[in-house]
C-alpha cells in the first residue's frame, strides 16, 4: 500500500512536487487521474476511478458543482472525500489509511519529505534551513496565486491586459528572489543539497511555461510573452539552475517531458 495516494487532473506540475520528492526519500506516491476534461467523469474519493453509467445515476446525489478550472462542471465528490478535502480541490492526497486528506500541493510535498526523511534531508538539516525552505514555499504561493490566474486566462480566451500586468508583476517579484538567494553562484537556494525549495521552484516555473502554449491568445490582445526570448538574460542564474534541475535524475522523469514539449512550441 503507498504510503500517499494523490488523485488530481494530469499532467500536473504541481503533484510532481511530491513524486520527485519521493525518488529523493523513496516514499511510495501513488498518483490517481486522468486530464482536466476526463475528471468530469470521475469519482472523487480515495478510491478514485472512472465511474461507471450505472454509478452516474446510483450516485446522482454526490454531484456538486465545479469552481476554479472545472467552473460549473458537474463533479461527483463523495462525503468522504469533501470530509478529508474540506476545499474540495485538487490535487488532492490520502494518507495510507484514506481517511486523512492533505492539500494543496506544498503540503503534499512537505508530507513526502517527512515521511522519507531519515534517507534524505529535503527539509533541511536543523530548524533553521527548515524555516528559510518555508520561506521559499510561501514566497511561492503569492507567485502561484498570480500564475493560475493568468494561466485560466490564457486558455479561457479571457487574458486582459490587467491580468497579464499582474502576472508580469508577480513573475518579476519571484524570478528576482530567486536570482538574489542563487547569488553569488549557489547551486541550491538553501544549504548544500536541494531541499523542497528547489523542488517546488522548478515545478511552479515549469507550469509557468504553459504561457508558450498561449501566444496566439497573447497576440490577439496586443500582449508580449512574460517569458519573451530575453528573459533568461534578465534571470541568468535562475534559468541555469532550473536547466540543471530538469536534468536531474529525479527531476527528469516528470519534468524532462514537459518542458521539452513547452519549449518547442516556444521555438515554433
Amino acid at each position: 500500500m503507498a504510503a500517499l495516494r494523490i488523485f488530481s487532473y494530469l499532467p500536473n506540475p504541481r503533484v510532481w512536487k511530491a513524486t520527485i520528492a519521493a525518488r529523493f526519500c523513496g516514499v511510495d506516491v501513488e498518483v490517481r487521474g486522468a486530464s482536466g476534461k476526463e475528471l468530469r467523469d470521475w469519482l472523487w474519493d480515495y478510491d478514485a476511478h472512472p465511474l461507471t453509467e450505472q454509478e452516474r445515476t446510483a450516485l446522482s446525489s454526490l454531484a456538486r458543482t465545479g469552481r476554479v478550472g472545472l467552473t460549473g462542471a458537474q463533479l461527483f465528490k463523495t462525503d468522504a472525500f469533501m470530509a478529508a478535502q474540506p476545499f474540495g480541490n485538487v490535487p488532492a492526497a490520502f494518507g495510507a489509511d484514506g481517511k486523512v486528506g492533505i492539500f494543496e500541493s506544498n503540503s503534499i510535498m512537505r508530507a513526502v519529505a517527512r515521511l522519507g526523511e531519515a534517507k534524505f534531508p529535503l527539509y533541511g538539516h536543523d530548524a533553521y534551513e527548515a524555516s528559510r525552505i518555508d520561506s521559499f514555499l510561501d514566497v511561492s504561493l503569492v507567485f502561484a496565486r498570480d500564475s493560475q490566474i493568468y494561466l485560466l486566462a490564457l486558455s479561457g480566451g479571457t487574458v486582459d491586459a490587467a491580468i497579464h500586468a499582474r502576472a508580469k508583476d508577480a513573475f518579476a517579484i519571484y524570478a528576482s528572489g530567486i536570482e538574489q538567494a542563487l547569488s553569488p553562484r549557489r547551486e541550491t537556494l538553501v544549504g548544500n543539497g536541494i531541499s523542497i525549495a528547489d523542488i517546488c521552484f522548478a515545478a511552479e516555473l515549469a507550469l509557468f511555461m504553459n504561457e508558450h502554449a498561449r501566444t496566439e491568445q497573447l497576440g490577439k490582445q496586443g500582449l508580449e510573452k512574460i517569458l519573451h526570448e530575453g528573459v533568461r538574460d534578465e534571470y541568468p542564474l535562475m534559468f541555469a539552475h532550473f536547466a540543471r534541475l530538469v536534468e536531474h535524475e529525479h527531476f527528469a522523469p516528470d519534468l524532462k517531458p514537459y518542458v521539452e514539449k513547452l519549449l518547442s512550441k516556444a521555438a515554433a
